[in-house]
């Protein structure tokens, strides 16, 4: 078998070129911004979460070569035609995010909230609890809330999907991040007081059946190891060093880091928003370091976009794409070998594509 890993560059970039020519429309590579630069200029369409999920829900391609983590691989086969196959270049290109909620915990945490006479409610308009999860997560999540009349969200929708929840639910329970729940709930008006935290390592959730009925928001206790490592004291220093200078986050930073930003979204927001800033304008961007790079050459020498991190956060799973898996995947289809196929057991299929069809039809 060839040895992919040694491949010089340059006989990469012709060979991946080359193939995708053959290959034609049978093909689409999709590329999450977090992918690195090698990886991204081969992508048909790059994007957040929510604009690949809509994206593979419309191709018409055989196959879809998602250059992202499993996740979101899970995420474009249940989305998928039954004619069409979703391949993840790397199998071991996971997130720390969703392996944060793994679903024996949530059964339990279901458990919990039942032995503490929160669910299942005393029946009326709204649901006790209405389950939320993060595009960050297993397919196996994303089932649990669909069928329990929850939905998945993504943080370009993240407000849109709260409030849907809130219409249907007395209370809900957001998982994996956290952070983007909190973040969100805030800025959409409810206290940090009507928000607790669920420790699924600890019996009850470490909470008192009294403060979780007076909750409005239950947030499991996950978060995204790239975001997190984002300070207050990394926005001082850069203010110090560059006076004007406007500060965005992502809403997956903790919540302290986004009240002293100037403003917070997604990644296709903050695109979005330097990108339509006055030339002369200098941003600092606080999320991972390829897209922050990437947009930095993007809007140069009219607009400076500088990482809020001097050494820069780095999604090391999502790095674990390169072009060498890219090259490899894409060999085996004209060889006509589906290398890596991504498939969601048919158990799961219905209940998840509920759950995502919910979220597609959100948007704020």
């Amino acid at each position: 078998m060839e040895n992919y890993l040694v491949l010089p560059d340059h006989s990469l970039d012709d060979r991946i070129a080359d193939a995708r020519r053959q290959l034609g429309r049978d093909a689409i590579i999709l590329g999450h911004h977090y992918q690195r630069d090698e990886v991204i200029r081969f992508a048909d369409y790059t994007g957040d979460s929510y604009k690949l999920a809509d994206l593979c829900a419309k191709t018409d391609a055989r196959y879809v070569i998602f250059c992202g983590v499993h996740f979101m691989a899970e995420s474009a086969d249940v989305l998928s035609a039954p004619h069409q196959q979703v391949i993840l270049p790397d199998l071991a290109a996971g997130c720390s995010m969703s392996d944060m909620a793994e679903p024996e915990q949530l059964e339990n945490c279901w458990t919990d909230l039942e032995q503490m006479g929160i669910l299942p409610g005393p029946g009326g308009e709204k649901q006790p609890v209405l389950p939320v999860t993060y595009v960050n997560s297993a397919a196996s999540i994303k089932a649990f809330c669909g069928e329990r009349g929850g939905v998945v969200c993504t943080s370009s929708n993240a407000a849109a999907t709260l409030r849907w929840a809130w219409q249907r639910g007395e209370r809900v329970l957001f998982l994996p991040d956290q952070h983007l729940g909190r973040n969100t709930a805030y800025k959409m008006g409810v206290p940090l007081d009507d928000m607790v935290v669920w420790d699924p390592n600890e019996i009850w959730g470490g909470l008192e059946p009294d403060a979780v009925r007076r909750a409005r928001i239950i947030l499991w206790k996950g978060h995204c190891s790239v975001h997190e490592k984002f300070t207050v004291r990394q926005i001082e220093n850069i203010r110090k060093e560059h006076p004007g200078v406007r500060v965005i986050v992502h809403p997956e930073v903790p919540w302290a880091v986004v009240q002293a930003a100037d403003d917070s979204g997604s990644t296709e927001y903050i695109i979005k928003q330097v990108k339509a800033s006055p030339a002369g304008s200098v941003w600092a961007v606080g999320t991972e370091i390829h897209l922050v790079n990437r947009l930095a050459n993007q809007v140069a020498p009219d607009r400076t976009v500088l990482s809020l991190d001097q050494f820069g956060c780095l999604c090391s799973t999502m790095f674990r794409v390169s072009p060498n898996h890219l090259l490899w995947t894409l060999d085996g289809l004209l060889a006509g070998e589906v290398r890596n196929r991504i498939v969601v057991p048919d158990n799961q299929k219905h209940w998840t594509k509920v759950a995502l069809d919910r979220m597609l039809s959100l948007v704020d």
